[in-house]
């Protein structure tokens, strides 16, 4: 009897590890996404680089670092800055019709522009932005097994937008940087959650859905991964209609 019983609880223990393999990156949704617009070449920007890193470490909040390259010349080039990360924010401010672009500016759940140091001013957005619910719209979870990532896609209510992007983003969890020149000469700064890339996986049309990649591209060699669920508008990117994040961030 006591060789059955443990059999049986080996069984229950080795159950329960699968599960916690297979487990979305997200048990609830969280209740917003946070793009800080930052470079190494802009003295205003320590502080909300520092403020990114405590909301990196909110499970409800999904908190990216989008380093620009148009400071470069003023003596220091970012060592982690991407065009695609400038064009996405200069897209943003084409979608918003004020075409300003900023150093540190925060974008909150892919519509309000903030001061990225000014945390009044973006959990104010953070409010505005989620119209009153505990968490983004609709439901996105990933499982990661065989080397192959899952995103599953689920309506949790009623929304307005239907016609979304679905993309994959390699985020290096840190990175520390001393700063030998320009405006923050002699400064070494942290930037958490750093995109390293943005990679469109598919187009969401409403209703339950699902998508596949490669593990291997969604992290391309970075620590892990964030997933958005996010409408356009004219071309340009709008609300951010849900996220999630790899184990680990």
């Amino acid at each position: 009897m006591a060789g059955i019983m443990a059999s049986r609880l080996k069984l229950l223990l080795a159950a329960t590890g699968l599960a916690a393999l297979l487990q979305p990156a997200f048990a609830e949704p969280p209740r917003a996404v946070v793009e800080l617009f930052t470079s190494q070449g802009c003295s205003n920007c320590p502080p909300a680089d520092a403020l990114l890193v405590e909301y990196s470490k909110k499970p409800d909040i999904v908190a990216l670092s989008f380093p620009v390259n148009y400071w470069d010349y003023l003596g220091w080039k970012d060592t982690l800055a991407h065009a695609e990360f400038t064009h996405r924010q200069k897209e943003y401010a084409h979608a918003r019709s004020d075409r300003q672009v900023f150093t540190p500016q925060m974008i909150v759940n892919g519509k309000k522009s903030c001061i990225g140091s000014d945390r009044a001013q973006i959990e104010k957005a953070i409010q505005m932005t989620g119209k009153g619910r505990s968490t983004l719209p609709v439901d996105v979870a990933i499982t990661e097994q065989n080397g192959t990532v899952t995103v599953s896609i689920t309506e949790m209510g009623e929304i307005q937008h239907r016609d979304a992007e679905v993309w994959v983003l390699p985020v290096l969890r840190s990175q520390t940087v001393p700063i030998e020149r320009g405006e923050n000469k002699g400064r070494t700064v942290t930037y958490a959650n750093v995109v390293r890339g943005l990679k469109r996986i598919g187009e969401w049309r409403g209703g339950p859905a699902r998508f596949e990649v490669p593990a291997a591209i969604a992290r391309s060699g970075a620590d892990g991964y964030v997933v958005l669920l996010q409408a356009e508008e004219d071309d340009k990117p709008s609300v951010i209609l849900g996220a999630a994040k790899s184990p680990g961030l």
